[in-house]
């Protein structure tokens, strides 16, 4: 595995609930690939992840991809996000891919899909990520 400038950086609660794992990244390139965990309590009445929380694991990699495409030394904070959903997703394991289209002074736009285990395409993404100095806004 390639190191990252999210590896010195600490999995907020919110990550460790959704179950964030690098599972490949190319931070040069600003591509990063995140495993999540599409457990049981996440489903809604007919037994589907319900969609914020898919769109939470969209976000939730889309930003680190301008992170370690960065080397950290930028943070983000979301301007826009639009999540379209084309499958239903099972619990189970989901991987999310990014990738920073543009990455501009003080703004990055970036891509993400989720994939369900089987390869199922279940969501797509795009972000307009504000860039912010992630050692002021990391304190």
């Amino acid at each position: 595995m390639v190191a990252t400038a999210l590896d010195h950086l600490a999995p907020p609660p919110s990550a460790k609930l959704l179950g964030w794992r690098l599972l490949d990244a190319r931070p040069a390139e600003g591509w990063l690939k995140i495993g999540f965990d599409g457990k049981p309590e996440f489903c809604n009445p007919a037994g589907f992840v319900q969609g914020g929380l898919l769109s939470a694991m969209l976000d939730d990699t889309m930003g680190p991809a301008v992170f370690a495409m960065t080397e950290g030394r930028s943070y983000t904070t979301t301007v826009s996000l639009t999540v379209n959903f084309l499958a239903s997703a099972r619990p189970g394991p989901i991987a999310a891919e990014a990738q920073v289209t543009q990455l501009g002074k003080t703004i990055a736009f970036v891509e993400g899909k989720l994939t369900a285990e089987d390869g199922t395409l279940l969501a797509t993404a795009t972000a307009v990520e504000r860039l912010l100095d992630a050692a002021r806004a990391l304190r």
